[in-house]
């Protein structure tokens, strides 16, 4: 298996390959994870100078025949953001290793005792995680309904996933891998798309969608009579 790396909208020097290389050491990888199939290495730059601090990102993809783990972060080098996000990928792979141990045998937790289990959970925002905080004095302004931090521009960006059909509190153990506020499942039960979130605390939320078929009908025809008119 060999690492990919690549750059996002900005060049990725030869030297940075090398110390890409020489800092996820694969066969300290395989021993966390032997089923890891693909180790991807992303690299961004944020043009905008009032985020100099920040302004190299470091994603890393690690995917495997298990659950797909990421880790990133933000610097002002991009090699202070490998050094960052390298520790949150070592920090989750063992997580998940000792969490794949520790279940043979055993049931499996609900979402409610996860808390209890699993040393952390309600701290990730404070210790390694994606979301940072945002530095003093950054401007806001509104954009229609959405609210854009400095000079912009809004750039959306858009991520399209496999999703196989989970069960409520594996959707809350994935949500805890990538180190997300948010997981967007489809549910095993129902096979309806649903969301599980962070809220405060130990507390976590989950919102299902329900398809309403005479709702889905209504607004079909209610388009239909517009473009008709």
């Amino acid at each position: 298996m060999d690492i990919v790396v690549k750059g996002r909208k900005t060049e990725v020097p030869e030297r940075f390959r090398k110390h890409v290389a020489e800092k996820l050491k694969l066969e300290k990888i395989q021993k966390l994870d032997g089923k890891v199939i693909s180790l991807d290495v992303e690299v961004s730059k944020e043009p905008n100078p009032r985020q100099a601090d920040r302004s190299d990102r470091v994603e890393i993809t690690l995917r495997s025949r298990g659950p797909v783990i990421r880790a990133e972060a933000a610097a002002s080098d991009p090699y202070a953001a490998l050094d960052l996000a390298a520790e949150k990928l070592d920090a989750r792979l063992r997580k998940q290793h000792d969490k794949r141990f520790s279940r043979r045998g055993a049931r499996r937790l609900t979402a409610a005792e996860v808390p209890d289990h699993v040393p952390g959970a309600a701290t990730l925002n404070g210790n390694g995680t994606f979301q940072e905080e945002e530095p003093a004095g950054v401007p806001t302004k509104k954009i229609g309904s959405l609210e854009v931090k400095g000079e912009g521009p809004l750039v959306v960006r858009e991520k399209t996933h496999v999703a196989s059909p989970m069960t409520l509190d594996q959707a809350l153990y994935e949500m805890e891998l990538v180190g997300h506020d948010f997981y967007l499942f489809v549910d095993s039960e129902t096979k309806e798309p649903s969301v599980v979130y962070r809220r405060h605390a130990y507390d976590y939320g989950v919102i299902h969608l329900n398809t309403d078929p005479m709702v889905a009908e209504a607004e079909t025809q209610a388009a239909g009579g517009m473009l008709g008119g």
